[in-house]
């Protein structure tokens, strides 16, 4: 590999990745046709995104596009000026602060004017009627009032078991690396938060049978020139992208590409009728900053949110008896404390 890596990431996935990769992978695309003399390559021939990379330099950039931009991707020069001046007073404020998250910030400025970038006015498309319904009855987890009784009743990022595809790039407030692994025939994307990981064979396989869903879905690649193209489908309807929860029928299609030495273009398709009257795409650029790393992200073993809130609620039940064994008659406190409308 031309791009570094971490010993442990590369021992993990070294030993992974070669059992699973076909042996009769056919040459990829990549090796014919196109090729920029500046993109690194592997040793078999593929361009070479190998590396662990980061969404923080898109904190700063809304998910939908202000109103001001119009149909405008990118910042002036006047518009960009002031967000670098922005981001610089972010990064001082953090380098100088006490506490949990410090320093979780991006080291780069980019002009993008949201996240969105089709339709081309930069917004997120309107629910469908079945969306708006799938959302109106969907669980907030231990941001809403519950009810919570098992932890069923508590999104899948709560209890720790994932933030799917689209939510596992980011940019959160921590947690936003992604270490990318090559092997002929094979890609290995693992995300930081949650620690989940996509194995993305290369070699022309189907897409598994009608029915079959996972929380990831099912991904297939192949090389478009330069360009690392991923389709994935086969979802549950359990997860969401952007907040709101995806339909059975949602397909991905991300495209992946090489700016720098130091910069991945990364572009996600999100195309669920059944959610969203229309497809839309979002672009993050993924960065390198300078001794950026992964970090073992143990949300099992550290998440007492989901037992205490849990036994709240049991301690609430029993004060409600309580007080209706006196005569007091009374609603029940909600989870987030005061006034469960605001």
């Amino acid at each position: 590999m031309t791009r570094r890596l971490l010993m442990a990431t590369t021992v993990l996935f070294g030993l992974l990745i070669p059992a699973l990769a076909s042996p009769q992978a056919p040459p990829s695309a990549s090796n014919s046709a196109g090729r920029a003399s500046s993109t690194p390559r592997t040793p078999w021939g593929d361009p070479d995104f190998a590396g662990v990379w980061s969404s923080d330099d898109m904190r700063g950039i809304p998910r939908e596009r202000p109103d001001e931009f119009g149909t405008r991707r990118l910042l002036n020069d006047e518009e960009f000026a002031k967000r670098v001046e922005r981001d610089n007073q972010t990064r001082t404020t953090e380098s100088n602060r006490v506490g949990a998250f410090r320093n979780d910030v991006g080291t780069r400025t980019f002009r993008q004017t949201s996240l969105v970038v089709d339709p081309p006015d930069g917004k997120i498309p309107a629910l469908t009627a079945a969306g708006q319904s799938r959302n109106r009855t969907r669980n907030r987890g231990s941001f809403g009032d519950g009810p919570f009784d098992t932890p069923q009743d508590f999104t899948l990022y709560d209890r720790c078991i994932t933030r799917g595809v689209v939510g596992s790039l980011g940019p959160a407030i921590y947690g936003n690396g992604v270490t990318i692994v090559q092997s002929p025939g094979m890609v290995a994307i693992s995300y930081e938060m949650v620690h989940d990981t996509r194995l993305i064979p290369l070699d022309g396989r189907p897409h598994l049978a009608a029915g079959m869903q996972q929380y990831m879905g099912t991904a297939r690649g192949r090389w478009e020139g330069e360009t690392l193209v991923i389709e994935t489908n086969g979802f549950t309807d359990k997860t969401a992208i952007s907040g709101v929860r995806h339909s059975a029928a949602l397909r991905l299609t991300e495209r992946i590409s090489r700016v720098d030495d130091l910069t991945l273009d990364y572009q996600v398709t999100i195309d669920d009728p059944e959610t969203y009257t229309k497809p839309w795409t979002m672009v993050l650029q993924l960065t390198q900053p300078p001794g950026f790393q992964m970090f073992a992200y143990e949300c099992h073993e550290g998440n007492l949110g989901l037992r205490n809130i849990l036994s709240a609620e049991r301690a609430e039940d029993t004060a409600v008896a309580d007080d209706l064994k006196k005569g007091i008659i009374r609603p029940r406190r909600p989870p987030q404390g005061g006034d469960s409308e605001n």
